[in-house]
């Protein structure tokens, strides 16, 4: 099942074009990635889906609801800014509380299985400018999730992280496969292929190439992905 559709999208800044009419599907339930250097859309992209700006023109649809019925996917979607979204002079523990309020889901027992699936017990009282890159992002996801949503768009997730901490939160998204689709924007080509069903590369506003990872480098007769990224891209001869 599609659970979002789109076609000839575009979206324009001004003479810069973002995105040059890009159409693919994404199905219920993977984990699809936005693979792309900077400038490549991917962020433009999540943006539009998410309300967060409007498209130029083209069309899209989220669960069978146009991006006009936005009142109605806001409440199917959430989203992990690039920005870590804390409220850095409260706690861990009240910034769940009060992201819980806000959204009008008081249910316990499903934010104690958030704190332990992300381990925040530790740090539930340690405010959020106290915490680490690491720590601050997990808090982050942590906080998306709480609304219930369908979908789940996380914009380059470990930006900034050491290994550790980004090994960590990757096992952390590969537990919510299947429960959720989740859609991740990433430069990192070793992030997308050790976590994503399917992935989609953009350059310049353009979709090049869609399908699993093993599929993408078939299609231009590479062994390694990191060869077969640059040779869509035009990068590196």
């Amino acid at each position: 099942m599609n659970v979002i559709e789109i076609k000839n999208l575009k979206k324009n800044y001004k003479t810069i074009e973002a995105l040059k009419g890009v159409s693919f599907e994404i199905y219920e339930g993977e984990i699809f990635g936005l693979l792309g250097v900077n400038g490549a859309g991917k962020t433009t992209l999540i943006k539009i889906l998410s309300g967060l700006t409007k498209k130029t023109s083209g069309e899209a649809y989220v669960m069978g609801h146009s991006l006009e019925e936005m009142d109605i996917i806001k409440d199917i979607i959430d989203i992990s800014p690039q920005e870590t979204a804390i409220a850095q002079n409260l706690t861990v523990e009240e910034n769940l509380d009060f992201f819980q309020r806000l959204y009008g889901v008081m249910d316990k027992e499903y934010l104690d299985e958030i704190i332990h699936k992300f381990s925040l017990n530790e740090v539930l009282k340690r405010k959020g400018k106290t915490l680490s890159g690491g720590w601050q992002r997990r808090l982050s996801i942590a906080i998306g999730l709480i609304s219930k949503p369908k979908i789940l768009f996380l914009d380059e997730p470990t930006l900034g992280l050491d290994v550790i901490a980004r090994r960590e939160l990757w096992n952390i998204i590969s537990s919510l496969k299947g429960k959720m689709t989740i859609i991740l924007t990433s430069h990192y080509l070793e992030e997308i292929e050790a976590l994503c069903d399917r992935v989609a590369i953009l350059s310049k506003g353009e979709l090049l190439s869609i399908g699993t990872v093993d599929e993408i480098k078939e299609s231009v007769h590479e062994d390694s992905f990191e060869e077969a990224f640059i040779k869509i891209v035009g990068g590196i001869e």
